[in-house]
């Protein structure tokens, strides 16, 4: 394998990512754990309904499988108290990851509630460059974006090259709609953060995330303060 853990061209990629179009997710993620080995994976849980979904997939897999939860030390009790329920489900710890960076250390350095002045900057502080770090450890990362979640995520492919981050991505419910992950979700008794019942279909931080309104985009609600869309981890290009 070359120094930037890529050992598939593109076209390569192009064709896996064509023929697994229509698999399941069980299988996208079985087709990763059989290129570069369970070990070598690692799978980025928010505890978004998406996500919590994919963990009962992931652990089906392989124990192996490595899953982490970047800790911005923002995010709602609710999100907490859904990671707990989680791990008290599936038996497993998931790996925090998280900036050295104190919310009160931050303040000094940059700026108070940095999120309302620079968010772009608080999610580069708080999420991007804890992942990256993170990211070095695998040739590869599970995620649960879907085409269908905002328009910077329409050619997301089941399988793809992560030029970002330099590793293989793989996004299993790239292709499903939000109907089949709560279908999945309802039919397995996975635990889920209350707040998508309460008109949070997107979480993110506390601070910078808000109920959507009947007939908003369901990512209405994520920086409502700001013209920012994505927090800089799945970076998508418009095609």
């Amino acid at each position: 394998m070359s120094a930037n853990k890529n050992r598939f061209t593109p076209e390569e990629l192009q064709e896996v990512a064509q023929r697994l179009r229509d698999a399941s997710p069980t299988e996208i993620i079985a087709w990763g754990v059989e290129q570069i080995g369970a070990a070598n994976l690692t799978f980025a849980c928010s505890f978004g309904y998406e996500d919590v979904a994919l963990v009962d997939i992931v652990r089906s897999i392989s124990p192996e499988i490595n899953i982490f939860y970047l800790d911005t030390d923002l995010h709602f009790k609710e999100t907490y108290e859904t990671r707990d329920r989680l791990q008290e489900r599936y038996q497993v710890r998931f790996t925090r990851v998280a900036t050295s960076l104190s919310l009160e250390q931050q303040a000094k350095q940059y700026a108070p509630d940095l999120w309302k002045s620079d968010p772009n900057q608080c999610c580069r502080l708080r999420k991007v460059e804890p992942l990256r770090r993170h990211l070095k450890g695998y040739q590869g990362w599970i995620t649960g974006i879907r085409r269908e979640q905002a328009p910077t995520r329409a050619h997301t492919e089941v399988v793809e090259w992560d030029p970002a981050f330099g590793l293989l991505k793989l996004n299993p419910f790239a292709f499903w709609n939000t109907s089949q992950v709560w279908n999945y979700i309802y039919d397995k008794k996975i635990p889920y953060n209350p707040l998508h019942d309460q008109n949070y279909p997107s979480i993110g931080c506390e601070p910078c995330t808000r109920q959507v309104r009947p007939g908003e985009d369901p990512r209405a609600g994520r920086w409502a303060h700001s013209e920012k869309i994505e927090c800089g981890l799945h970076n998508t290009p418009l095609k």
